[in-house]
């Protein structure tokens, strides 16, 4: 996880310098604040990375020598269907539409939110997938 934590601080990086410039060309102080965000995001992100890639084992793809058949392999449960996505994003949806609309649209999409969100996490601890 080493090339990706670097890249991810490269990318702060490069977005520091840019918002340096930004600032002195542009004196816009909306832009330079995103752009300082995206410092912060990046640096965030890669910090995370790098710190957590040294508690974990080592990866085939970290290792130089490493062959293709080190890769394989069960990789993680990926779920097969799940409708959940569907009626999250839909709630999400009509909370961000209960901006335009009125409160009651967002308390209305929000509380669809909170359900699908825990439909979707607490898929597979019921019934026939219960582990």
């Amino acid at each position: 996880m080493k090339v990706e934590g670097w890249l991810f601080l490269g990318c702060g990086i490069f977005f520091g310098g840019a918002d340096i410039v930004y600032w002195y060309t542009s004196h816009d102080p909306t832009g330079t604040v995103a752009l300082a965000m995206a410092v912060g995001l990046a640096v965030l992100t890669g910090f995370y990375v790098l710190f957590t890639g040294r508690r974990l084992p080592k990866r085939p793809e970290d290792d130089s020598y490493g062959e293709i058949a080190e890769g394989t392999g069960e990789i993680g449960f990926f779920s097969p269907h799940s409708w959940w996505p569907l009626f999250l994003g839909l709630g999400a949806a009509a909370a961000a539409l209960g901006f335009a609309i009125g409160w009651w649209m967002f308390l209305i999409g929000m509380l669809w939110t909170v359900f699908a969100t825990i439909g979707f996490v607490f898929e597979y601890y019921r019934g026939h997938f219960a582990h």
